[in-house]
């Protein structure tokens, strides 16, 4: 995608550094995080800076490269080891994640340019993985509808592309007229500050409405589709992603207000059966209790905006269970959410 005219990825490996953008600072900001070792990418998925499934799990991939690249020759296999566990520990849900780190590991216990190039590579599958997803979900938007999403699925989310907004994109580039409706995602405004800031660079009519105020639309009539991302589909079809999706989908179920998931292959999870059995992050109050912005010379500050004395809980996923589910856009193609349906998938 362009960020002012200028094609780029979110995430890139030069030189041994993992290089991706501050998502923290959008919209206010335009600025590049620059990861100098294994624990530097690790701090940077687990404070989110990096955001999103694919993009999570191309950094943990160059993080996983990263270590193998500072391994000493004396105790290689164990420091790699101990990484691969740190890597693994910084998100609990983002299947992505698990994915790229052991894919690069398995690389890195022959040599440390196989798992540089391993890394390489699950990248550059994860833009073309978007594409796909972009390509497949345009088929089902008709020009003059209507989209709400939830969260931000876009390009930021992934290496390129995106889940859930790649075939908004899709279908904007062939010249359907599609508006979006960007849910503001509480507690961390990923809807309202990142993926309102994509819409705009790509030119899409967009606007951004509370949390609260989608069964609204949808009861009005508002709403012709909605397309959200997914951080794990498991087995059975149950979709984990941001906290809120859930209650989107009730009420799209109840509206008739078709409900599609758009991920790639690597964020399902054969090996987990239901939802049930997702790990559900469990983030700090500070996100719920105060919001951060810029000031009138543009320095980023944080404040206080709920009761400061007051108890919090700060969920950051919820599981959609697959019947609320129309589909799932994926890179090889639209399925039902079912287990068949997932099972035939990997047999493709």
């Amino acid at each position: 995608m362009k960020v002012n005219g200028k094609h780029v990825r979110t995430v890139r490996f030069e030189n041994g550094k993992c290089i991706m953008i501050e998502q923290n600072k959008l919209p206010f900001e335009f600025s590049w995080y620059v990861a100098e070792t294994y624990k530097d990418s690790c701090h940077a998925i687990k404070t989110m800076i990096v955001r999103g499934a694919g993009a999570i799990g191309a950094v943990g991939a160059y993080a996983m490269a990263q270590a193998a690249l500072e391994a000493p020759e004396g105790n290689y296999l164990e420091f790699i080891d101990a990484a691969k566990q740190t890597i693994n520990n910084t998100r609990p849900t983002a299947q992505n994640l698990f994915y790229a780190t052991e894919a690069v590991y398995q690389k890195a216990k022959k040599n440390r340019n196989d798992a540089v190039i391993e890394a390489e590579r699950i990248a550059d599958e994860n833009a073309e993985e978007g594409r796909l997803i972009g390509e497949f979900g345009n088929q089902l938007i008709q020009s003059g509808m209507r989209i709400e999403t939830h969260c931000n699925a876009g390009w930021l989310a992934f290496v390129d592309y995106g889940s859930a907004l790649a075939p908004i994109y899709a279908a904007h580039d062939a010249g359907k007229n599609v508006f979006v409706y960007a849910d503001e995602t509480r507690p961390r405004a990923q809807g309202g500050r990142l993926t309102a800031w994509e819409l705009h660079n790509h030119g899409v009519p967009h606007e951004i409405i509370p949390d609260n105020a989608g069964a609204y639309l949808m009861a009005q009539g508002n709403v012709d589709m909605m397309i959200v991302g997914a951080d794990r589909i498991v087995a059975n079809g149950d979709v984990a992603n941001k906290i809120g999706t859930l209650e989107k989908a009730i009420a799209a179920k109840y509206y008739g207000v078709p409900f599609y998931v758009a991920a790639p292959c690597s964020t399902f999870d054969l090996n987990t059966v239901s939802g049930q059995d997702i790990p559900i992050e469990q983030r700090g109050a500070e996100e719920v209790m105060q919001q951060t912005g810029p000031d009138h010379n543009g320095e980023m500050h944080s404040i206080t905006v709920n009761h400061p004395n007051s108890a919090c809980i700060n969920p950051a996923f919820d599981v959609t269970p697959a019947e609320l589910i129309q589909g799932i856009i994926t890179d090889k193609g639209i399925i039902q959410a079912n287990e068949i349906a997932i099972k035939k998938l990997f047999t493709l």
